[in-house]
């Protein structure tokens, strides 16, 4: 029997993989790429809804939150495979995680408001109490032209170097345990901030507030340096945190005066649900992301500054310094 005729017509057929839209499968492209698509709405699922996220079990809602805008690395892994895979099913999934990164922190990648005459610049920076080069921070900060310089960590006898070294344009100071602020309007009313948790026995003071007297009226100025946290194999550990955070919060919210800035190293980013005391009573930067920490590779800016009565409009890192952390720059624009 002959099988030149069967032959022949094999020979005239595409292959499954030459197929429009087709894999070696057979499978065309609406129908590849199932798993990547369900990853990028999971993606997309976790930016919108992390609030939904429980910190029951090791605050992992926190710990989300706190890398949250680095989820947008997981889209662009998303869309390499998506690429290669030829999904157009996991490409228009995609479109999810875009959207939602966008809504929420595509705003901080515009440039800043021109700045205006009720601007006050403020620099925050946890100067670390293991810096060798005090001074050198000092003039860093200062380069920055800023109205306010808050500091933490400030161990002796390195207080006396940034007075020293800061005073021609800082004349006006203040220092409480281990935060300090230094400015060039008259500064008066200090005070100690009690924003110990109830769990730290040993001397712990890490707040102050006092006015500043500014050509646009008095401000009520806060300086805090908030508990660690620590990631352990249980999870997240910050109960003391959270918890001076409250406390922060209710000064804030018993103020007086009806302008308010805080600056500080609050140990977490805006987005953590554990700063909400804070987030939900005064402004954060509107652009920028400025991550802060670790200095060597940031990672997330846990220096914060917020503002009562006042919009936070850009915020921006400035140069490394002795510290572990990299020092902030914010413009505030005052009500």
């Amino acid at each position: 029997m002959s099988t030149v005729a069967p032959a022949r017509r094999w020979a005239g057929r595409r292959a499954p993989d030459a197929e429009a839209g087709g894999d070696s499968g057979g499978r065309p492209a609406w129908k590849r790429g199932r798993v990547l698509a369900a990853l990028a709405v999971l993606t997309a699922a976790l930016m919108v809804f992390h609030r939904a996220v429980p910190n029951s079990m090791g605050s992992l809602g926190s710990s989300l939150e706190a890398f949250l805008p680095w989820l947008g690395v997981a889209g662009v892994v998303l869309l390499c495979l998506a690429l290669l895979r030829r999904s157009a099913l996991a490409l228009v999934a995609l479109l999810l995680p875009v959207a939602a990164w966008t809504y929420l922190f595509g705003g901080l990648l515009l440039p800043g408001e021109t700045s205006g005459a009720r601007d006050l610049v403020v620099v925050q920076h946890n100067v670390s109490d293991e810096n060798t080069d005090p001074a050198g921070t000092a003039r860093t900060l200062a380069d920055a032209e800023p109205d306010l310089i808050a500091l933490e960590e400030l161990m002796p006898p390195a207080p006396a170097v940034y007075e020293k070294t800061l005073a021609p344009d800082y004349p006006y100071h203040a220092v409480r345990g281990t935060v300090g602020l230094w400015s060039k309007h008259p500064l008066t009313g200090t005070r100690l901030l009690d924003i110990k948790p109830r769990g730290i026995t040993e001397t712990w003071s890490r707040g102050l507030r006092t006015v500043v007297h500014t050509p646009h009226g008095e401000i009520a100025a806060y300086v805090a340096h908030l508990p660690s946290v620590r990631f352990r194999a249980s999870g997240l550990a910050s109960s003391w945190r959270d918890e001076s955070a409250g406390l922060l919060g209710e000064a804030v919210a018993a103020e007086e005066l009806k302008t308010v800035i805080l600056l500080g190293d609050l140990n977490s980013t805006v987005d953590d649900r554990g700063l909400a005391p804070l987030t939900s009573r005064m402004n954060v930067a509107e652009r920028g992301f400025a991550f802060s920490f670790p200095a060597a590779f940031p990672l997330a800016r846990i220096d914060q500054v917020m503002a009562r009565s006042g919009t936070v409009d850009h915020i921006r890192t400035l140069p490394a310094t002795g510290s572990d952390h990299l020092p902030v720059a914010a413009r505030i624009t005052l009500e």
